[in-house]
């Protein structure tokens, strides 16, 4: 299933947001940038290429709520989560196992672990519907799973460190 994209009266992604503004944007923009093999997004802007993470409410109203996720949808969850488990890396210095459990429908789980701690478990629902209102949402949801599991690595540091 295809997503709605911007329409003629406005962009879907607002300009004025800067996109390489946090540290958990920038490493999602350097997950994007790894996997431009041919060099088709070189002369893109950061906010072109973050465009795919946004869905207005109204976008969102035209997605059917039962539907499969298409292949682009899953690539968008996983970066989204490696970049997620990559930045509690960069802040914990530990190093964190992702897991995705994915079912054809667009349910399913993602679990972070390091060593015996459990940092993040969040189910996954009607994952065709995979986005953020603005790239400012989509910044502040990645850095509070980010803070959010380092404080559980900070809480329980030897389970964590085991």
């Amino acid at each position: 299933m295809k997503r709605p994209k911007a329409t003629a009266d406005g962009p879907a992604v607002d300009a004025d947001e800067t996109a390489p503004a946090t540290p958990f944007l920038k490493c999602l923009m350097r997950q994007i940038r790894a996997q431009d093999t041919y060099g088709m997004w070189e002369d893109k802007s950061d906010a072109d290429l973050l465009a795919d993470f946004i869905i207005t409410k109204e976008q969102r109203r035209e997605i059917p709520i039962i539907g499969d996720p298409d292949p682009d949808v899953l690539w968008r969850l996983q970066i989204f989560y490696t970049c997620v488990a990559l930045v509690i890396e960069q802040r914990s210095g530990l190093v964190v196992s992702s897991t995705m459990m994915m079912s054809h429908e667009g349910f399913g789980r993602v679990v972070l672990t390091t060593g015996r701690l459990v940092v993040l478990s969040k189910t996954l629902r009607d994952v065709h519907r995979f986005g953020f209102d603005t790239i400012g949402k989509l910044a502040k949801v990645g850095a509070k799973l980010v803070d959010d599991a380092v404080a559980a690595i900070e809480a329980y540091p030897d389970v964590a460190r085991a």
